[in-house]
């Protein structure tokens, strides 16, 4: 991986936990609403299970392979 790739996916990372950080203030706050969109809810959670995984997988490549 080069430099310039690694740098690029630290950004997309910073950004999309940033965007996970924001989903979880959202459906606190939607939560918390008497009369919530309960679907609604449902997509936020949703989208940020997936947010979650992209996540895992960048910090994966990043990660380098240890071989013992």
């Amino acid at each position: 991986m080069t430099k310039e790739e690694e740098t690029e996916l630290r950004a997309q990372l910073t950004r999309l936990k940033q965007e996970h950080r924001d989903l979880d203030s959202a459906i606190e706050a939607l939560q918390g609403t008497p009369g919530s969109d309960i679907i609604q809810v449902q997509r936020l959670k949703k989208r940020k299970l997936a947010l979650r995984d992209r996540i895992t997988f960048i910090e994966d490549q990043l990660t380098p392979d240890i071989i013992a």
